[in-house]
C-alpha cells in the first residue's frame, strides 16, 4: 500500500519495512519519486533472502553461478567481502546461525545510496530516505535550513539518545531492540553482549549501515574501532547505558 503527498512526500513498505521518502523541494513531481519506488523493488527482487527466486537465494541454493549474476549483485556481493575484510571479519555475509547467503548488512543502505542519486538527478537538494531507521539526508527540513534527526534510545521508547543535527549526511544503526537478535558475532555464532546499539554517520550510506552491523557484532569492543574510522562518526550505546561518542559525531547541543 502506498500513501502519496504529490511531489513530496511517499510512503512505500518493500525490502520488509516501511521506506519514507521526503522530498522538500518545490518543482519535484512524483515522477522522480516513481522512479525510486520502482529502483527499491528492484532491489529487494535481486536481493530478497526471502524470496525463493531472488539472485541471492538461488546463488545460496548453487542454481546461478555469481558470474552470471547482474551486475549489481556481483558488485554488492564483492563489495560485502572487501568490508569483511577491513572489519576483520565481524561483517559477515553468513554471520546468522544457519549460515544463508545474507548481504542485507549492505544492501539496504545501497539501495537508499542509489534512490538519493535518482532524486538528485531529477534537481532535488532538500530530501530525507528513512529505510527502517537508517536515514540519507540532503539540504534541508525547509523551510528549515537543515535536518534534525533524533537517534531512538534502544531502552525507552520514548526517549531520544541524541539528536544528529546536517545538511549532508548518511545515518544508520545497529541493534537488537527493534528486529530482535538478528546481528551475530561471527565468531562465535552468538549474539553480542554488553552493547545495546551501534549508530555510524558519514557520507555513504552503504558503508555506514556496514560499519554499524559491524560494530554491533563486535560488542563492547566496537566503540574503539568506530574511534579509527576514516571519513565515519559513531556513537554507541553499552548494556549499563553509558552513551560513548567518537570525537567529531555531530550531536545537537
Amino acid at each position: 500500500m502506498t500513501t502519496v503527498r504529490p511531489g513530496l512526500l511517499r510512503i512505500e513498505h518493500v525490502m520488509g519495512m516501511p521506506v519514507i521518502v521526503d522530498v522538500r523541494d518545490e518543482g519535484v513531481g512524483a515522477g522522480p519519486i516513481d522512479e525510486v519506488v520502482s529502483w527499491l523493488h528492484r532491489v529487494d527482487q535481486m536481493f530478497s533472502t526471502y524470496k525463493d527466486d531472488s539472485e541471492v537465494c538461488r546463488i545460496d541454493r548453487g542454481e546461478l553461478v555469481l558470474l552470471d549474476a547482474h551486475p549489481d549483485v556481483q558488485w554488492v556481493l564483492a563489495r560485502c567481502e572487501a568490508l569483511s575484510r577491513e572489519t576483520g571479519g565481524y561483517f559477515d555475509l553468513r554471520a546468522g546461525p544457519d549460515s544463508t547467503l545474507d548481504p542485507s548488512g549492505l544492501v539496504k543502505g545501497w539501495a537508499v545510496d542509489g534512490a538519493a542519486a535518482i532524486l538528485e538527478a531529477a534537481g532535488a537538494t532538500n530530501f530525507a530516505i528513512n529505510a527502517g531507521g537508517d536515514i540519507r539526508l540532503r539540504g534541508g527540513a525547509l523551510p528549515d535550513d537543515r535536518w534534525r534527526v533524533g537517534i531512538q534510545h534502544p531502552l525507552e521508547r520514548d526517549r531520544i539518545a541524541a539528536v544528529v543535527e546536517t545538511r549532508d549526511l548518511a545515518v544508520a544503526t545497529s541493534g537488537a531492540y527493534e528486529r530482535g537478535e538478528h546481528v551475530f558475532d561471527p565468531h562465535t555464532h552468538r549474539p553480542p553482549v554488553g552493547v545495546l546499539s551501534v549508530t555510524i554517520v558519514g557520507p555513504d550510506l552503504a558503508t555506514a549501515d556496514a560499519y554499524a552491523t559491524a560494530a554491533f557484532a563486535m560488542g563492547t569492543r566496537g566503540a574503539q574501532w568506530t574511534a579509527t574510522l576514516d571519513g565515519y562518526e559513531g556513537m554507541t550505546i553499552l548494556g549499563g547505558g553509558r552513551v560513548l561518542l567518537t570525537q567529531g559525531f555531530p550531536a545537537a547541543g
